[in-house]
């Protein structure tokens, strides 16, 4: 008989996006200001910093929940960044923050 083998059970809650995407996110940042890391690699970073967040401190006791909320956590910093980014460069060129 074949056994299934059946998908992780992931605890996540609020303060996953309250504390690790903000803590990758400026963990990423300080990086970029003390390194001089090529701009394709900062995703990269980040998703190194979401894994070690995610392994080490908040699911250190579930492997594969901690792999997938690692890329979690790594790949919602890099779009955050990217949003407030565009949003600011956006807002900048558009002449609206003229008084």
């Amino acid at each position: 008989m074949i056994q299934i083998e059946h998908f992780p059970i992931i605890h996540t809650n609020f303060w996953d996006a309250i504390i690790a995407v903000p803590a990758v996110l400026i963990v990423t940042e300080i990086i970029k200001l003390l390194l001089p890391i090529p701009r394709f690699l900062i995703p990269t970073v980040a998703t190194i910093f979401g894994l070690v967040f995610a392994l080490f401190i908040a699911h250190k006791f579930n492997f594969w929940g901690a792999i997938f909320m690692g890329l979690f956590y790594g790949n919602a910093a890099v779009g955050v960044y990217a949003s407030l980014k565009t949003s600011w460069q956006t807002y900048r060129s558009s002449g609206n923050n003229q008084k």
